[in-house]
């Protein structure tokens, strides 16, 4: 008796010999790929597209008025030099060069000159200091600018007009002692004056009472009674000048006051060594 023979259930055999599922053509066959349409969606929601991730939410896109453009706002720091920490531990800048014409008195010593001096050339400005003693300006000099030629020293009464300008500000340092000569630079547009006074002089109570800004290291209690009284400060604040740490400092202006803490940086302190008040 002949074995039956039966053909596989949902396959039919064409006159070629291929085997196709029911339906025809069409059924789509396990080796073909998927069509465009059912690969980029799916029962669980949009798949990847190659290089370009996944499709992002039909949303509208985010618009602004014309009237609320007013409203935005960008923050911007002050810009200068940053002389420190604030009693806040927030930046203490110090805007040294400005448009307009600037002179400051420095009582303390030739080290926060110098550190202050550092950090205005690190801002791109010039600084040209007029000093008594250049030998103990020389090796930050050399020093500062990587170096490119940004502090000049000159001898007393033979400092040259420096030229200075927006694209090139200068920072004038006069290091001549508790009674400097008169200055043959005067201040001028982006053109500042830094007096460096060791302690107070005969002369000194005018200058405070001249420049535009006054940066006050420790002092005695006779010289805190004279600044107190010249720069009109609250009695609790000349009451703190005489017990200041050698990196605190005072700076007072007519509109107002601030303690400032200065931490030297390290490359600060291997060039010109730890703060101190006395040089």
């Amino acid at each position: 008796m002949a074995t039956p023979t039966y053909q596989p259930r949902g396959v039919n055999v064409t006159s070629d010999g291929w085997r196709t599922p029911t339906g025809g053509a069409n059924r789509r066959l396990s080796h073909q790929p998927r069509l465009e349409e059912e690969e980029q969606s799916g029962p669980t929601g949009p798949k990847p597209m190659p290089g370009f991730g996944l499709r992002g939410p039909r949303r509208n896109p985010h618009v602004l008025t014309a009237e609320s453009l007013a409203s935005l706002t960008l923050p911007v720091g002050d810009d200068g030099v940053i002389i420190g920490i604030d009693p806040q531990n927030q930046p203490a800048v110090l805007s040294l060069l400005r448009p307009a014409p600037m002179e400051i008195a420095l009582v303390g010593s030739m080290w926060m000159a110098q550190v202050l001096a550092l950090r205005t050339v690190a801002t791109g400005a010039r600084v040209a200091v007029e000093t008594a003693r250049p030998q103990a300006w020389g090796q930050m000099a050399q020093a500062a600018g990587g170096g490119q030629q940004c502090v000049s020293i000159h001898e007393v009464r033979q400092i040259a007009p420096q030229g200075p300008s927006v694209s090139s500000p200068v920072l004038v340092v006069r290091d001549m002692g508790a009674r400097p000569p008169r200055n043959q630079l005067a201040p001028s547009p982006w053109q500042s004056v830094l007096t460096v006074l060791p302690f107070l002089g005969p002369r000194s109570p005018q200058m405070l009472a001249r420049v535009d800004l006054v940066g006050l290291q420790r002092l005695s209690p006779e010289e805190a009674e004279v600044v107190t009284r010249i720069m009109r400060l609250p009695e609790q604040v000349g009451a703190v000048l005489p017990t200041l740490s050698d990196n605190a400092m005072l700076w007072a202006s007519r509109d107002g006051h601030q303690f400032v803490m200065t931490q030297p940086t390290d490359a600060e302190t291997n060039l010109l060594g730890g703060p101190r008040r006395m040089d």
